[in-house]
């Protein structure tokens, strides 16, 4: 394995590739989801989903394919979106009379069959989710962060006024947030994006940002309050109880399958994945040691613990494999599994077996007779330990000291000769894009967002020293 000082992109491969998540496909930036990795995504899926249709929202599913005609309805849409997009030109031997596009997402065609959907006041608000795939022909891939294809969830909401739509905006990133932290274990900074940076055709965007191990960010998850953008390119309105016609007002949000790099981003090691106990596909790994196969009894024992970690719900394997203890521990920690449980002949004498949590070092002795609490117990530790540890990094690495240019080029200079992390700055910003231009041009760090509550004041732009209206997150990015 390489380390991830050394060259954290290579280490961020090779984990993905041994601990069997992903395979490279024939199509360039597309890949082959293996069921780790397709499992550790149906847990944020499971997740979400929830959290989305306990607040009234129900799942549909629209068209990959969209008329060109479709985006030119809404320009900065198209112009957003345009260099990413692969077309449909031949079908059955014949040109198409139009191009279509594979979506790079769904508002074009949303917009087009909610013009029809809705008619009167009594038809709001919409609230639809999509569960689909997406394509943006990426110039530069890396598996799960940014492929050509990717899964992802878009949510379409259609509201009579804007108050109650922008309080849909603001929901949706709120379960964003809550289901990052709470069953990622990652920590993010929650906030607005700069136009520069907003969702093409936005109104406002709205993003959590989270940190990568080596500094860089990834923008989390976004959610859109589009106003009555779309709804006038698409003609989306509908009769008010006063029976005269206005325009919807629209949201849009989502999260994709780049979280799944996230989790292996903030938590891996030099020895594979670590992977929060929530989303682990197995959690719980138990493996005989010693001349175990002389004894039938550690078998016995161990069916009998399997048996109860699994009617308490936990996802739990044998492995009863004819590797050596040393290859299976290697590989199980390589998988990320949170906990391991030894039994042998002289554990089985004692009434004992030996469990050890994934993040730790040390080995620890457990009754037979409580082996489901003490995995039980691990386990919430466990998911709270990777949190604490991610934000302590992130908190760390988080620099409010930096107010020029000069500052920021020194700091990312002194970073790159002593090998360490440059992180993210919070940084004053007078609100002109040609600051966060220049910002992003010597020093290739873009603005995440302006934080809801950031944890300094900053008076002056880092770019002009003028008065500064924002205090921004900059960071470089994936």
């Amino acid at each position: 394995m390489s380390q991830k000082t050394n060259d954290f992109t290579k280490w961020y491969i090779e984990t993905i590739q041994k601990a069997d998540l992903m395979d490279y496909t024939a199509v360039r930036g597309c890949i082959a989801f293996k069921p780790d990795g397709y499992e550790l995504w149906e847990h944020i899926q499971a997740a979400m989903d929830k959290r989305f249709k306990e607040t009234g929202h129900r799942n549909a599913y629209f068209p990959m394919l969209i008329p060109e005609s479709f985006f030119q309805k809404e320009k900065e849409h198209i112009e957003g979106f345009s260099p990413e997009l692969p077309w449909v030109t031949e079908a059955a031997g014949e040109k198409l009379e139009e191009r279509l596009a594979l979506r790079p997402t769904s508002e074009t065609m949303v917009g087009q069959l909610y013009s029809d959907w809705i008619k009167s006041y009594r038809d709001l608000p919409v609230l639809i989710n999509q569960w689909a795939n997406v394509f943006r022909w990426e110039k530069k891939t890396l598996p799960f962060i940014r492929t050509s294809e990717f899964l992802w969830q878009e949510g379409h909401t259609a509201h009579a006024d804007e108050e109650e739509a922008r309080t849909e905006t603001m929901q949706m990133l709120d379960i964003y947030k809550e289901v990052v932290e709470n069953l990622l274990a990652i920590p993010v900074y929650d906030g607005q994006k700069t136009p520069l940076e907003r969702f093409a055709g936005a109104v406002d965007t709205f993003s959590i940002e989270a940190m990568m191990q080596d500094g860089k960010a990834v923008q989390a998850g976004t959610s859109h309050y589009l106003g009555t953008k779309f709804a006038e390119g698409f003609n989306i309105r509908y009769l008010n109880k006063e029976n005269k016609h206005e325009y919807v007002h629209t949201t849009s949000w989502g999260t994709s399958t780049r979280l799944i790099g996230s989790v292996i981003m903030v938590h891996g090691d030099d020895q594979g994945l670590v992977l929060p106990p929530k989303i682990a596909p197995t959690q719980v790994v138990l493996i005989p040691v010693g001349p175990w196969k002389k004894n039938p009894a550690i078998i016995e024992k161990l069916d009998e613990v399997f048996a109860a970690l699994k009617a308490k719900g936990y996802r739990v394997r044998l492995d009863d494999s004819d590797q050596s203890p040393g290859f299976k521990f290697n590989e199980w920690e390589l998988k990320g599994v949170p906990v391991r449980i030894e039994l042998g002949p002289r554990d089985l004498d004692n009434s004992q077996a030996l469990m050890k949590a994934r993040d730790g070092d040390e080995k620890i002795a457990v009754p037979l007779d409580a082996v489901v609490e003490h995995v039980e117990k691990e386990l919430e530790m466990m998911q709270k330990r990777l949190y604490d540890k991610a934000k302590a990094f992130r908190d760390d690495n988080s620099h409010t000291h930096l107010n020029s240019l000069d500052d920021l080029k020194q700091h990312i200079a002194e970073a790159e000769k002593n090998g360490t992390v440059a992180g993210w700055i919070l940084a004053g910003w007078c609100g002109s894009d040609a600051c966060e231009e220049q910002v992003k041009e010597e020093t290739k760090f873009t603005t995440r967002n302006i934080p809801f509550n950031p944890p300094a004041e900053k008076n002056t732009c880092i770019c002009c020293g003028e008065e500064a209206k924002h205090a921004v997150w900059f960071a470089r990015a994936y």
